[in-house]
């Protein structure tokens, strides 16, 4: 009969040498699985808040851009034109905006598109060429807000900035109330011709601190500041000055801006 037996000191060592391989034969593997779960776990949270940061500016970005380029504003663009005589600068009785049709009864007509954004308290005129050569076309922006209007020539690519005359533009909320009647044919204003005369005094270098919707317009070309002739000490009437005008409306009655260079 054959006896079997077994090594008891090799069973234990096979037992516990069995056991050590469940155990982590160095600490320091794991504090160092744990560090790099707790880094992975960091870097994607500074992830997350990245992209959310980046998702954000392009939100108001986009908004910007769509507010001030693509959005049409919701107040109302206006094509208006006024017909008056020539020979007594008077004008007619008769002011319209919308589509024009020929009138033979009138030796002139001035059109222009206006643009009033009531909540910036901005006026936008464009002066189409006119019909007749006595006018330059133009662009102009009345900024109330700002307290400042300029004018962009376009036959001369320039521009010109003076302080806002408020006693001959309409605020916004009552010029586009004005406009609103007369398209609607419920107002027809008794208008007339007046002059004003402006005289270049200085170039203006930093157009950005006249505002956005100056700086918009007179950011590329050559600016200068105007003052009103009649406010100019010595200045006498029969001076012989390089003039060019414009003929605009913004109130019930038309103005013909001369602007002059000494």
């Amino acid at each position: 009969m054959v006896k079997v037996s077994f090594n008891t000191a090799l069973a234990q060592k096979d037992v516990k040498k069995d056991a050590e391989t469940l155990i982590p034969e160095d600490e320091t593997d794991a504090e160092a699985a744990l560090l790099v779960r707790r880094q992975s776990r960091t870097w994607c949270w500074c992830m997350c808040l990245g992209l959310a940061l980046m998702l954000s500016g392009v939100v108001v970005a986009g908004a910007y851009l769509y507010r001030y380029y693509i959005l049409e504003p919701e107040d109302e663009v206006f094509f208006c034109g006024v017909n008056y005589r020539e020979e007594d600068y008077m004008i007619a009785d008769e002011e319209r905006c919308g589509p024009q049709m020929p009138n033979r009864n009138f030796q002139r007509l001035l059109e222009e598109k206006i643009r009033v954004l009531e909540r910036e308290q901005v006026e936008f005129i464009n002066v189409p060429v006119p019909d007749f050569e006595d006018g330059d076309p133009a662009d102009i922006v009345h900024d109330f807000q700002r307290r400042l209007t300029a004018y962009l020539d376009l036959n001369l690519n320039k521009c010109y900035v003076i302080p806002l005359n408020t006693s001959i533009v309409m605020p916004p909320r009552d010029l586009l109330d004005l406009l609103i009647k007369v398209k609607a044919g419920s107002y027809l204003p008794q208008s007339y011709l007046i002059h004003e005369e402006m005289m270049v005094t200085e170039r203006l270098e930093n157009v950005d601190q006249l505002g956005y919707f100056i700086y918009n317009l007179c950011h590329d070309k050559e600016t200068f500041k105007l003052q009103r002739r009649d406010t100019i000490l010595g200045m006498q009437k029969r001076e012989a000055l390089n003039c060019h005008k414009i003929r605009h409306f913004e109130n019930k009655f038309v103005v013909e801006t001369l602007i002059c260079e000494p």
